[in-house]
């Protein structure tokens, strides 16, 4: 097993908290920006505080986008407190917040829960960011305390099973918005 100080494990290490740090925004519920949502069919239920979307479901804030054929989104007083989203996959794209490119997840759920400080991709989660690829059965990321965990599954035709990552090398033309290739800063 390779030692936590291991400057390539720091470097994976960085790269996937770099790589959640986008979807752990998600949608930014204290902007005035609102969450617009579009789907074939819609189920509103104000007692326990539930709308549930069927059917090419877009939420669209800003330039962040989640596209699933099914969401879920609870409220509690404070607003959207959970919002679940599965499809073949469901897809995430969130422009990158230090520059440009994106970051890029998909999953066949998605899982955004406010109350745990956790964002959850599961089955077949995909995340990329500027050439940097993070795959898993489940990857889940802790908003809070800024902790990725993943888990492989078992081996398909379409993988291994393994939690695997591309990490692209560290160029000598990095952008100048003090941003590595792997997503951490240089200064690190």
């Amino acid at each position: 097993m390779k030692r936590p100080d291991n400057p390539l494990f720091l470097r994976a290490a960085l790269l996937a908290a770099s790589l959640l740090a986008g979807p752990a925004a998600a949608f930014d519920l204290n902007s005035d920006t609102p969450i617009r949502v579009s789907a074939d069919s819609a189920r509103l239920d104000d007692t326990a505080g539930t709308a549930v979307y069927s059917g090419a479901v877009e939420l669209v804030q800003g330039d962040t986008r989640l596209e699933a054929e099914r969401v879920v989104l609870q409220r509690n007083a404070r607003g959207i407190s959970r919002i679940e989203a599965s499809g073949m996959p469901a897809h995430f794209v969130q422009p990158n917040q230090t520059g440009p490119g994106s970051t890029d997840a998909r999953a066949l759920t998605i899982t955004w829960s406010g109350e745990d400080n956790q964002v959850i991709f599961e089955r077949q989660a995909v995340i990329e960011q500027d050439g940097n690829v993070f795959r898993g059965d489940i990857i889940r990321y802790d908003t809070e305390q800024r902790v990725v965990t993943a888990e492989g599954g078992n081996a398909t035709d379409n993988g291994s099973g393994r939690v695997e990552m591309v990490i692209q090398p560290r160029t000598p033309t990095q952008p100048s918005n003090g941003n590595a290739s792997d997503g951490s800063t240089e200064s690190q």
